[in-house]
């Protein structure tokens, strides 16, 4: 997996943390050159002095929300301002907002489409297009087990991820003639600030994996060339077993589960 990019470059989105924060360290620990982008500058500068001075890697840092719509072509420009040809791109970046749609604000509803969908479409429609020409890359997407079902109260992100899942696995197919590979990631929960800035309660804090791990099963799973990959047993059985049963039940158990208490 650490030769596959060793010497490149890789793009991750909402590197400052959580999952993002572990797949650039992993990815500097393999020797790959890395472009980190986040809200968060201090972070990010934090983050990438760390991975440059103890794994003798290049990192450039770009400042950006992708909750605006302008801000997938300043990563582009900027990159293509230095001449770094990416080889990978991670679209990490993502949030969710816990509660019932129809008494919660729009906005937040609104930004969790733009990040986890718009945005995810727009950096992987710029990159991509080199990447075909070059006749190579990779293409990480964070989806998630919320991907393969709907879940009531946190009805956006379960439905945004469900779009990165099905676009991921599509897009891998167009693009296999050309060298390039597309993932989708789906993990469960896992220790990062998703839960806290998404405002759940803590009833919904099931067995939580690492960000590491999460980390690790993506890159390999991209490395060797699958379209999607579910981190953790217990996550897969779960995620497959709801095709056995009606969707209508599956909703509804979910419905109990996420309940406000």
């Amino acid at each position: 997996m650490s030769e596959r990019w060793r010497g490149k470059w890789a793009v991750v989105t909402g590197a400052s943390a959580g999952i993002g924060t572990a797949l650039a360290r992993l990815l500097a620990r393999g020797g790959t050159n890395l472009v980190l982008t986040a809200r968060r500058r201090e972070r990010l500068e934090k983050l990438a002095a760390e991975l440059a001075a103890s794994n003798k890697i290049q990192v450039e840092i770009v400042a950006a929300d992708l909750e605006q719509r302008s801000a997938p072509s300043e990563i582009y420009a900027f990159t293509a301002g230095k001449r770094i040809d990416v080889d990978l791109l991670i679209n990490n970046a993502g949030f969710g907002h816990y509660g019932a749609f129809s008494s919660e604000p729009l906005e937040p509803q609104l930004g969790m489409v733009q990040v986890n969908c718009a945005a995810v479409v727009q950096l992987t429609h710029l990159y991509l297009q080199g990447m075909v020409q070059r006749r190579r890359g990779d293409i990480l997407i964070l989806a998630s087990t919320a991907s393969f079902q709907a879940v009531p109260y946190i009805s956006v992100y379960a439905a945004s991820k469900a779009f990165d899942l099905l676009f991921a696995e599509g897009l891998a197919e167009e693009v296999r003639p050309f060298g390039v590979r597309v993932c989708a990631l789906c993990p469960g929960s896992t220790t990062t600030e998703f839960h806290q800035v998404a405002g759940q309660p803590d009833h919904l804090k099931r067995k939580q994996e690492t960000a590491e791990k999460v980390a690790r099963v993506g890159l390999e799973a991209l490395a060797a060339g699958k379209s999607y990959v579910i981190s953790g047993f217990a996550n897969y059985a779960s995620a497959h077993a709801e095709r056995l049963v009606p969707r209508r039940f599956v909703t509804r158990t979910a419905a109990k589960m996420f309940a406000p208490k």
